[in-house]
Formats: C-alpha cells, structure tokens, sequence
C-alpha cells in the first residue's frame, strides 16, 4: 500500500514538474510585436534589413516598421503613445524624460555626421563659414554636433530651419542654404554633386545617436526587445558580408534615393549594437540644460537601459 502510494506522488510531482516546465519555456519564448520608428538615414538600414530580409522573423520578434521623414513627425507618434522604438539620441531622450515619457537609451546607433557646405558658395574652411547660415534641426543631435564644431572653431553661425530631409538636401544643392550638416547616405551624394565636406562627427569624436525603446516595452516585452537586438546584430553581419546590390533595392521603400546602393558599395562599415558612453551622455547632458530645453539632471543609470547588448 505504502509503495503504491509513494508511486503515485512520484508521478504527481513528475507531472507536475513537467506542466511547470512547459509553461516556463512557453513564457521565456513569448514576445510582443515591436512597433519600431525609423527615419531615412544610415541608422535605420540594419533595422530595415533585419525586417525585410527575416531576422526578426528569425528571431521569433514581430516587428512593425514605421518611416518617418523629420523627427518632429516621430516625437508625435511617440507621444502619442502608438511607437514602442525609435531612433533618436540621447537629447531627445533626455526630454522626453523631463516631459513624463519614459524614452531609455538601450544602445547607440551607426552614424557619421558631415557639416556640408553647398556647391557655389566657395566654403572650404570654417573661418569662411563664420556667420554664415546652416540648416538643422534644432535642439536634436544636428545642432549639438554643429554647436560642439563650431565652438571647437571659435565660430559662430545661423540657424536656418527645414525639418524634411529631402527639402535640406535640396536646399543646399540651390545653394539656398550656406551648410547643412547630414549623416549617410545624404552626406557622400552631396559630396559627389559638388558639396564640400568641411568636417565629420567621427574626427571630433562626437556621438549622440542612440535608439530609445518604451520602459513599458522594455518591461512588458523585454524578450521581444532581446531578440530585436540579436536580429539587428544579425544584419549588421549579413550587410558586412553582403555585396549592397542584394539589398538595397529593399531600402527605396523606406523613402531611400536610388544612390543609396553606391553609397553602400563604398566606404560603408556597419558596427553592431554598443553601449553609449557615460562621458558622451554627460557632454549631451549639458548641452541639454544649456539650451534649456530640460529643467534638471538626470543620471546615466536612470535614462539607459543596456541589458540587451551585453
């Protein structure tokens, strides 16, 4: 009777153990679809290959892309509660945070940034550049790296407003607009219609680039933002090793030129995923507080959030 009776409690505990188990490995795999905003700029290519060319899929992550031509129509979308990931920087995830929008810094982004003078307007220096008028958006990363050279140059200039990618890059070509500062692919096809390249966020060491993902995402779907990751590590070695003419016809869906293929046949290196540094987030901190656009300091640890790159 005792031998039967401990039989039967060994197989309740076996099946129970395995019910556990089952809805363990059930819940670890579970993600949610990430609604992801992009813009036509270099950064947003590897998540647009993840997409198109199944990585996320691959990685068990559905992903909604949505383009977004200036970033004045994605901080809509954001606060508007329908975006779950962007690609932004750290200053505007620095006010949202002010705002109440908890926007967290989970890595940085591939960028270059070139300040770009137009074709006719014989500016190959920054002391000719002095007082002249330059095209960014402000109070993104576009002014902050214009602020950061310009002061390195003992320079000033003039702000001239055009949030549309497409509406600046022409600008400039008019020679409507003395610079514009852009980032790839925009920088080089400028560069191969006549711009001169005056100076790059790279050679001053600047960086601001980041993608921002939702703390609820980040907390409800944290596997979802995981596999994300390793789906956009994925493309970053599949365009490494992939000549661009498999690819880049995706990218014209995406609001891309057709001379995004040369572009990528070039010069192009893509780095995977990596952490933000505390000195960078620190320099785009003040300059934040500066330009008052925020109204206290934050800490790194509370606006960043790494744990799916490590």
């Amino acid at each position: 009777m005792k031998k039967k009776l401990f039989t039967a409690i060994v197989a309740a505990i076996t099946v129970s153990m395995m019910i556990l188990s089952g809805c363990g490995k059930e819940k670890n795999v579970e993600s949610k679809k990430i609604v992801f905003g992009t813009l036509p700029a270099e950064s947003a290519i590897p998540i647009i290959v993840a997409k198109e060319k199944g990585f996320f899929e691959k990685q068990g992550v559905e992903v909604e892309l949505q383009a977004f031509n200036s970033p004045f129509d994605r901080d809509a979308a954001v606060q508007a509660g329908k975006i779950d990931g962007i690609i932004a920087d750290v200053m505007t995830s620095l006010v949202y945070h002010n705002a109440g929008v908890g926007m967290k810094i989970t890595s940085d982004i591939n960028e270059d940034f070139k300040l770009l003078t137009s074709p006719k307007s014989g500016i190959d220096s920054f002391d000719k550049l002095n007082n002249k008028d330059v095209s960014i958006v402000p109070n993104y990363v576009l002014e902050y790296i214009m602020d950061e050279m310009a002061a390195k140059n003992n320079i000033k200039y003039k702000i001239v407003t055009i949030p549309s990618i497409s509406a600046r890059f022409e600008a400039l070509l008019a020679d409507k607009v003395s610079a514009v500062v852009f980032t790839e692919p925009q920088s080089t096809m400028l560069k191969q219609r006549g711009a001169k390249v005056l100076a790059s966020s790279k050679e001053y060491g600047l960086k601001a680039g980041a993608i921002l993902f939702n703390e609820k995402t980040i907390k409800e779907n944290s596997n979802g933002v995981k596999e994300f990751y390793a789906a956009y590590n994925d493309a970053i070695d599949y365009i490494n090793k992939t000549d661009a003419s498999q690819y880049s016809d995706i990218l014209k869906k995406y609001t891309f030129p057709d001379s995004v293929t040369q572009y990528l046949k070039g010069e192009a290196k893509y780095s995977k995923a990596e952490k933000i540094t505390e000195d960078s987030f620190n320099s785009v901190m003040k300059w934040t507080r500066n330009k008052n656009l925020i109204s206290k300091e934050f800490n790194f640890q509370d606006i960043s959030d790494f744990q799916f790159i490590k």
